[in-house]
């Protein structure tokens, strides 16, 4: 059994602002789960993935072109890191936890406050699934026999 538990939480996003450092395949990954909950995102990266594009002006998610600045931490509620920059991935994280910002960084599981479940989602119905960080495959497994389950209920 994994040591450090998560506990599963459902948090209401819409009025909160959620800060992605980062642009590429993880950044989008996360910005696809998070766009349907979070009231406000903003994208920090010098380099824009075209999938990030294309949801931002579906999502209304702005996007700053640019490098990663301390000051971007300001007016954040939460943070995602998802770049290739392992030394800056560490210093935003320390940065968030010694100001209480709850942060996942998508290179380094040990610092992340929150991890991102499997979801499911229907109507009203979300289900989050995960494995803590141990067996991806596992909880994508369960997540998906999960939305089986959900489609065939009607």
């Amino acid at each position: 059994m994994n040591k450090k538990q998560f506990f599963p939480v459902f948090i209401d996003l819409s009025e909160k602002h959620v800060l992605v450092v980062g642009a590429g395949r993880i950044a989008t990954r996360r910005l696809s789960t998070l766009a349907d909950f979070a009231g406000k995102i903003t994208v920090v990266a010098p380099d824009i993935h075209p999938d990030i594009i294309k949801l931002a002006k579906e999502r209304n998610i702005e996007i700053l072109q640019r490098t990663y600045r301390t000051s971007d931490l300001e007016e954040a509620d939460i943070v995602i890191v998802a770049t290739t920059n392992v030394p800056l991935n560490v210093e935003i994280a320390e940065v968030c936890k010694e100001r209480g910002i709850p942060v996942n960084t998508s290179h380094d599981k040990s610092l992340c406050d929150f991890y991102f479940p499997g979801l499911v989602k229907k109507d009203n119905i979300v289900i989050g699934v995960t494995s803590s960080g141990t067996d991806h495959a596992k909880a994508r497994a369960v997540t998906e026999k999960l939305r089986v389950f959900l489609n065939e209920m009607e």
